[in-house]
């Protein structure tokens, strides 16, 4: 799989696939300049005017709830459901699920239209899945990836999606996969957004690569190795975050190869 995984970030890279986003304030600049890294191309819409035209010339959707309110609810689902309705993948982000109740049932709404691909944290994950009630940090994880297994296979279950659990190891299960990623570093908690940036490069894979298991893999370990090289000449987190997005652009198949830690379950 190594091989096809390299394969997968260089189709990336060869096809700019177009990347429509309705995430966060807090993190569009990250996750555009990500993006624009790996070779992709983003653009970040949320007016419900233009919302299902901009699903239309997109590879692919990516919905991020983080700043979330009334306008920006029935704008995803609009271009959620355009999505389905173009066969276009797209990725839903759960961020603060199991913080409050509005959050849920938006979760709900949305779940409902059955996203390709599922990715949050550990919390998240088990909010979501609603198999058990679970504490959360605001928008962090007071659980950890393997804690949220169970709850992952259930989402995997109900909604036909491949699902990511993110934290210190990457948990992506499908229907017949269990891959576990050990790359990363401890100081990219200290930077707001990586896993919002996590999201938005899936977002680009699933636009080219028909495999979307394989393509979840790919995003996750490019960007779990780009920030454990970057980790190696940062002074801390400020510096952490201009050395991945360097990474993520001239990382090369030696750098890639050397350093991926993957587990087959």
């Amino acid at each position: 799989m190594e091989n096809n995984l390299w394969n997968s970030i260089l189709h990336v890279r060869n096809n700019s696939p177009l990347v429509h986003s309705i995430t966060n304030y807090v993190v569009m600049n990250n996750t555009a300049n990500a993006l624009l890294a790996i070779g992709a191309s983003p653009i970040m819409a949320h007016a419900k005017s233009e919302v299902e035209e901009m699903v239309n010339i997109s590879n692919s959707l990516v919905i991020n709830i983080g700043t979330l309110d009334e306008y920006w609810e029935e704008a995803m689902l609009l271009a959620a459901k355009k999505a389905n309705e173009l066969h276009k993948p797209w990725i839903l982000d759960p961020v603060g699920a199991g913080a409050t109740s509005y959050r849920d049932s938006v979760l709900s709404k949305i779940l409902s239209l059955n996203p390709t691909v599922i990715r949050g944290n550990a919390s998240e994950i088990i909010a979501l899945s609603k198999t058990s009630k679970t504490i959360t940090k605001g928008v962090d994880s007071t659980a950890k990836s393997n804690e949220a297994v169970e709850a992952a296979k259930i989402l995997v279950k109900n909604h036909k999606s491949t699902v990511c659990i993110s934290g210190e190891t990457d948990i992506i299960i499908s229907e017949n996969q269990e891959i576990h990623l050990k790359n990363g570093d401890p100081m990219m908690t200290k930077v707001t957004g990586l896993g919002c940036t996590a999201t938005a490069l899936i977002g680009s894979f699933i636009g080219v690569i028909e495999n979307k298991t394989e393509a979840v893999i790919a995003a996750m370990s490019l960007l779990g190795i780009a920030g454990e090289i970057a980790a190696q000449q940062s002074a801390g987190p400020g510096s952490l975050q201009l050395n991945i997005i360097d990474k993520l652009y001239n990382i090369t198949e030696e750098e890639f190869s050397a350093h991926l830690k993957m587990i087959k379950q």
